[in-house]
C-alpha cells in the first residue's frame, strides 16, 4: 500500500488548466483516468488526509504509485481524450459498463454498389446505415419480411448474388417479388439504390410519405379498373402498417430521442436506453456496471453517454437525449454530443407529459434489469458453489459454510435501536428464517454492546432448543415442531457475519465464547473498503473485487442492513403515530379527528380550556375533562430547534406525534439522522 505523499506533485508543477490525468500503479499500469476543468484543483483533492477521502478513492490513491497529466485546450477535448484513454487502458478503478449481450441491428450496406439489407452485430462499419438495436434477431427478420413487399431490396449474400448473376437466374425471393433482382439486371444499380434509400427513410420514421403515395396509386388503379394491381397495393399498405404496429407510438411523430435511465445501489448500477425514432421505440439496450469508484448519478449518465455515442456520428446521435440527472458540468458534454451529431443536441431531464411518462417506463426497465442481474448471479448453482468455496478458503474454514447468518444494528441517533438476523442457506435467502430483535439490555447508542446482546440472545435460544430436544443426552436431534416446521433457533450456522469491523467482530466472538460455542466461525464485513475482519486478527482479509465470495458476503450484509432498517423505520413510524389522546377511554378516531380539525394542532388543544373543548361536536363535558387531564399528564417534548439558525420550530397544524411532538419534525430528524 503506497503513501500518496510519496508521489504527490508539487503544487507549482500542476497547471491550472483543463486536462486529463492518469494514475499508475507500481507496475506502470494505468488504474484510473479522469478529466478536470482545472487539473491543479482536481488533483489536490486526491492528496488530502486519507481519513477524509471516500473509501474507494482512498483505495485508488493508495494503490497508485504515480500520477501524470495531459493539458488540453477545452473541456470538450478533455472529455474526448478521457473516453479514448478509458477505451485504451481499461483502468480498474473507472466505471466500465459491461454489455450482457451483442445486440443485433438492422443494417443496410449503402457502401456497396447493390446495397443489402441484413442483420448485423458487433462494431459498426463506415458507410452502413444501422437501425435498432433490437432485442432479438427474429424481430428484425419479421420486419424485413413485411417491408420487402414494398421495398424489394437485395438481402442475399455476396456468393448467392454472384452465382445468380453467373447463371442468369435470380433466387426464390426474386421470383416471388420480394427482391428486385439486380443480379439479373431487372433493375439498374441506380434504381436499386433508390429502393434502398426509400427503405432507410421508412425505417428512420418517415412513413407518411410512402403510405400516402401507395394509397394514391391504389385509388388510381381502382379507378382505371386495374383491380389486381389495386389489390396488390392494398396488401402492400397493410404490410407497411403491420410493420409500423410492431413499434408502439410513444411520442409525437417527429420526435427523435434517446431516453437513458439508471438504477443503482451501493455496489452496482444498471443503465437502460430506449431509442425513439419518428415517435416510435425502435430499439432498446442496457448495461450493468460495478461501482468501483465514488460516483454520482450524473457521472454515471456521463459515462453512459460516452459509451453510447463515443463511436457514433451524424444521425446516430439524436436531436434530444433525455436523462435522469445531468452531468456536472453539463455544457462540455452537450457540446461534445453536438460535435458528434454535427448539429445541436438537447440534453435534459423530462419534467412532464409523455416524455416524463416514457422515462418512468425506462426507469422500471432499469430496475428490473438490476434485479434480474443480481438474481442470475445469485441463482446460478456453479457460481454459488464457487462463492462458498472462496469464502471457506479465505476464512480458513474446514468446509463451505452452507448456512450463513448475518447481523446488523440499526437506529436513529440512538433511538429505536433494533437488530436483524438474515439467513442464507446454500447461497440463497431463507426469508422464513429471518429474525428481528429489540435491544433491551441498555438505553442509547452502542453498536458493539448491541451486537454482543443480539448474538448472546440468539445462541442462548439455540442452546436452549438443543437441550430441550435431548440432543445432548442421546445424540438424537429433533429440530422440528410437531407440525414439521423448523424450530425458531434450532439450526446453528457455520458462519456468522456481522456488519462492521474489528469491534463488532470482537463483540460477537466474545458472546459465543461466553456461551462455550466454539464450532461457529465469525467474520465482519466493513462497508468502507469491503474488508473482511476475523477475530483477533490485526489485518483484514481482502478478497478480490471480482470474487464471487465477496459478492455473496456483500449480498448477505446488504440484506441484513435492509431488513434492520425496515424494522427500525416501522418502529419509528409507530412511535410517531402515537398520541396522548390514545389513552383517553372511549375516544375513537372520529372524535380525535374532529378535535384536531377544530384546534389545528395538539399544542393548541393542550392550551384550550374545558369549555373550549366542549365546543367540538360530539365532545361532552366529562370527556373534555378526561382529555384535559390526559394532555396535562403527558409532558410536552422539548421544542425542536433548527441547529443551523437557532430558530425554535413550531408544530405544524394537523401533524402530531408522541407528547405533542410534530411528525413533520420527526421526518426532518429522519432525513438528518444517520441510520446504521
Amino acid at each position: 500500500m503506497a503513501d500518496p505523499s510519496s508521489y504527490r506533485p508539487k503544487p507549482g508543477q500542476i497547471p491550472d488548466s483543463p486536462g486529463v490525468y492518469r494514475f499508475r500503479d507500481e507496475h506502470r499500469r494505468v488504474i484510473y483516468v479522469g478529466k478536470a476543468k482545472s487539473l491543479r484543483q482536481r488533483l489536490a483533492n486526491y492528496f488530502q488526509d486519507l481519513a477524509g477521502l471516500h473509501p474507494r478513492t482512498r483505495s485508488m490513491v493508495t494503490t497508485a504509485a504515480s500520477v501524470e497529466w495531459t493539458v488540453v485546450s477545452t473541456e470538450v477535448e478533455a472529455l474526448q481524450l478521457e473516453y479514448s484513454w478509458i477505451k485504451e487502458f481499461d483502468p480498474r478503478f473507472n466505471v466500465k459498463y459491461r454489455d450482457d449481450k451483442s445486440y443485433p441491428y438492422l443494417a443496410v450496406t449503402m457502401n456497396e454498389e447493390f446495397p443489402r439489407v441484413q442483420v448485423m452485430r458487433g462494431h459498426k462499419r463506415k458507410g452502413v446505415r444501422y437501425f435498432g438495436p433490437y432485442g432479438h434477431a427474429w424481430a428484425i427478420r419479421d420486419t424485413v419480411d413485411l417491408l420487402l413487399r414494398v421495398f424489394p431490396v437485395r438481402t442475399c449474400s455476396a456468393g448467392v448474388f454472384k452465382n445468380a448473376a453467373r447463371t442468369g437466374r435470380p433466387c426464390l425471393l426474386g421470383y416471388i417479388g420480394k427482391c428486385s433482382a439486380p443480379c439479373v439486371e431487372r433493375v439498374s444499380a441506380e434504381e436499386h439504390r433508390e429502393l434502398a434509400e426509400e427503405f432507410c427513410d421508412f425505417m428512420a420514421g418517415r412513413t407518411g410519405t410512402y403510405l400516402r403515395r401507395l394509397e394514391k396509386q391504389m385509388t388510381q388503379a381502382a379507378e382505371e379498373m386495374e383491380y389486381e394491381r389495386a389489390a396488390r397495393l392494398r396488401d402492400d399498405i397493410e404490410a407497411l402498417k403491420k410493420a409500423m404496429e410492431k413499434n408502439a407510438v410513444v411520442l409525437a411523430d417527429a420526435t427523435d430521442a434517446d431516453l437513458i435511465a439508471v438504477a443503482e445501489d451501493e455496489l452496482e448500477a444498471a443503465v437502460q436506453i430506449f431509442h425513439v425514432r419518428g415517435g416510435r421505440v425502435r430499439g432498446q439496450r442496457g448495461w450493468v456496471t460495478d461501482k468501483v469508484e465514488e460516483i454520482t448519478t450524473g457521472a454515471l449518465v456521463e459515462h453512459a453517454l460516452q459509451q453510447l455515442y463515443g463511436e457514433e456520428k451524424g444521425d446516430s446521435v439524436p436531436k434530444e437525449v433525455l436523462v435522469p440527472a445531468l452531468p456536472d458540468p453539463v455544457e462540455p458534454v452537450q457540446e461534445w454530443l453536438a460535435e458528434r451529431r454535427g448539429s445541436g443536441v438537447s440534453l435534459r431531464i423530462p419534467q412532464r407529459g409523455d416524455k416524463k411518462a416514457l422515462m418512468e417506463t425506462v426507469e422500471r426497465n432499469a430496475q428490473q434489469a438490476l434485479v434480474l442481474h443480481k438474481t442470475k448471479r445469485a441463482s446460478d448453482l456453479t457460481t454459488r458453489s464457487r462463492a462458498l468455496e472462496e469464502i471457506a478458503e479465505a476464512l480458513d474454514l474446514d468446509s463451505a459454510p452452507l448456512r450463513i447468518e448475518c447481523y446488523d444494528i440499526s437506529h436513529l441517533q440512538g433511538d429505536d435501536v433494533v437488530a436483524s438476523m438474515v439467513v442464507f442457506e446454500d447461497g440463497l435467502q431463507r426469508k422464513s428464517e429471518y429474525r428481528r430483535f429489540q435491544i433491551k439490555g441498555f438505553e442509547g447508542q452502542d453498536d458493539v454492546r448491541s451486537m454482543h446482546e443480539v448474538i448472546n440472545r440468539r445462541f442462548k435460544r439455540y442452546l436452549a432448543e438443543k437441550e430441550k430436544t435431548g440432543e445432548w443426552a442421546d445424540g438424537e436431534s429433533t429440530l422440528t415442531e410437531e407440525d414439521g416446521r423448523p424450530k425458531r433457533f434450532a439450526y446453528p450456522p457455520q458462519l456468522v457475519v456481522v456488519d462492521g469491523g474489528q469491534p463488532q467482530v470482537a463483540a460477537a466472538k466474545k458472546a459465543l465464547d461466553e456461551l462455550g460455542i466454539d464450532d461457529v466461525a465469525v467474520c465482519g464485513l466493513a462497508k468502507r473498503l469491503e474488508e473482511v475482519w476475523l477475530p483477533e486478527d490485526d489485518d483484514p482479509v481482502v478478497l478480490p473485487r471480482t470474487s464471487e465470495g465477496l459478492y455473496l458476503l456483500q449480498r448477505v450484509r446488504d440484506e441484513a442492513h435492509r431488513f434492520a432498517i425496515t424494522y427500525q423505520r416501522t418502529k419509528r413510524a409507530k412511535r410517531f403515530r402515537s398520541s396522548p389522546l390514545d389513552d383517553v377511554p372511549g375516544l375513537g378516531d372520529t372524535r380525535k379527528q374532529a378535535l384536531l380539525k377544530h384546534f389545528g394542532s395538539l399544542k393548541k388543544l393542550r392550551s384550550a380550556t374545558i369549555d373550549q373543548i366542549c365546543e367540538v361536536p360530539g365532545i361532552g363535558r366529562k370527556t373534555a375533562e378526561t382529555i384535559a387531564v390526559a394532555l396535562a399528564q403527558a409532558a410536552p417534548a422539548a421544542p425542536a430547534v433548527n441547529t443551523a439558525t437557532g430558530e425554535i420550530m413550531e408544530e405544524e397544524p394537523g401533524t402530531m406525534g408522541s407528547s405533542g411532538q410534530s411528525v413533520t419534525m420527526g421526518a426532518r430528524d429522519e432525513r438528518r439522522g444517520q441510520e446504521t
